[in-house]
């Protein structure tokens, strides 16, 4: 909230207000009135510059005003009404950053580094965060730019139209000229921009809606749409009027005055049609909920874990046991369930081919002089791994297992395994037959 460039912003919007404000008095309305005082020219400036410095007071609070924490010793009272609670879990929203309790409506700024109290938005203009103590002034400060840049621009747009109708000795001189084009392109897309952004703020306000709460209005809307929950009101809203005294005061009169907002910011008044069994922002009924935070993981005592828990006899580091030896040349033999050097669908291939243990001289035994060697035909096992290790089923296994889900009982029903059939003499080729029936005849 104090950086450089947050600063830079915040003097760039003060330098741009002062420049919309006093070059059209100084260089246009001035020259254009001759350079004397005179009532008609009070009255046209005096509201103008109250606008202006109404801007500049309620810009200053939402810069400095601080826009409320969560006091340390707080704690949600879970016996009352309206206090929020986890999605998951349904304990009260903690703050894992700020290591506190979450009031109703708070949420953690990455800007600010901390959870504010009833937070709308990070704002970069003001170098603060828009929260339940300054949002009043945030309000009141875009309602005098749409004020004080309308004023400024049928105020500057009264200057071109006398002009366009004055006689050729008072048309404006050069500088009136270059200063009337630059306040229309400097204040013509401010009024835009903030008009557009006031009226969504002002909309919120009649609604008693934060900007984030726009999110989860719009998130629970869809899942209406899409029939996965049924329509929840939004608790917080309390009617027009009440909506906008939470925020700018119960007397109509002090609205356009700066003036601190009601409340603590911990705790918020509840509409009449709150329903204590909704709990908001709804959740997606569909998202898979997931375990409870306290529920600790328990993991197997062995990272070598075989089916439920047990050790696989069958897993064992070769390599561990090669880098042991002393030597560095040795003979190395493989284990008995050996490797094949031919394919499976070769006519010599044998299934579970064993190699057996010889001298130096064998034309089985392979010669290892180096750890490349050894780490190319040692039997390999990846160290480190943890999980579990599932068992191969037989098929056998899998149909009786599907037996039984069935309820049926395995081994009732014997299976009909077809035989291969014979070859006939039509499957026979002819070169064959006529040896067959030669050797029969010898």
């Amino acid at each position: 909230m104090g950086s450089f460039l947050g600063w830079l912003i915040v003097n760039f919007v003060l330098l741009l207000i002062s420049f919309i404000a006093y070059s059209s008095q100084i260089f246009i309305i001035w020259p254009w009135y001759g350079q004397e005082l005179s009532v008609e020219l009070l009255v046209l400036l005096v509201p103008f510059n109250f606008f202006v410095a109404m801007l500049l007071w309620n810009y200053y609070l939402c810069v400095t005003t601080d826009p409320g924490h969560v006091p340390d010793s707080w704690k949600p009272d879970t016996h009352a009404d309206g206090y929020e609670v986890k999605k998951l879990t349904g304990a009260p929203r903690f703050c894992r950053m700020c290591q506190k309790y979450k009031p109703p409506r708070a949420h953690h700024c990455r800007q600010c580094n901390r959870c504010i109290l009833r937070m709308d938005h990070h704002c970069p203009w003001i170098n603060n965060c828009v929260g339940h103590f300054n949002y009043g002034h945030f309000i009141r400060f875009l309602f005098y730019v749409d004020i004080a840049c309308s004023y400024h621009l049928v105020m500057i747009s009264m200057r071109v139209v006398d002009a366009m109708r004055a006689s050729l000795w008072d048309e404006p001189s050069s500088i009136e000229l270059i200063f009337i084009i630059l306040n229309y392109v400097t204040c013509g897309p401010v009024l835009l921009a903030v008009g557009i952004f006031s009226l969504y703020h002002f909309y919120g306000l009649l609604g008693n809606t934060t900007t984030i709460e726009w999110w989860e209005k719009d998130r629970a809307a869809t899942m209406v749409r899409r029939g996965k929950i049924r329509e929840i009101k939004f608790p917080y809203s309390l009617g027009f009027k009440q909506n906008v005294q939470s925020i700018l005061g119960k007397n109509p009169l002090m609205w356009s005055c700066p003036t601190v907002t009601p409340g603590t910011g911990l705790k918020f008044e509840l509409g009449e049609h709150y329903d204590a069994t909704q709990a908001w922002p709804p959740k997606d009924p569909l998202i898979l909920q997931s375990e409870p935070l306290d529920h600790a993981a328990v993991l197997a005592s062995s990272p070598w874990t075989y089916e439920n828990g047990g050790l696989n006899p069958d897993l064992q580091a070769t390599n561990t046991r090669y880098r042991q030896s002393s030597s560095r040349t040795q003979t190395y033999t493989t284990s008995s369930v050996g490797v094949s050097s031919l394919p499976p669908y070769h006519p010599d291939y044998v299934e579970n081919e064993a190699m057996h243990v010889g001298d130096a001289s064998d034309n089985d035994t392979i010669s290892i002089s180096s750890d490349a060697d050894l780490f190319e035909h040692a039997d390999r096992v990846r160290s480190g791994s943890e999980g579990y290790e599932v068992r191969l089923e037989e098929r056998e296994e899998m149909l009786k297992q599907y037996l039984q889900d069935l309820g049926e009982e395995p081994g009732r029903y014997m299976r009909y395994i077809p035989e291969p059939d014979t070859e006939s003499d039509e499957d026979i080729p002819l070169h064959s037959v006529q040896d067959r029936r030669s050797q029969m005849s010898i």
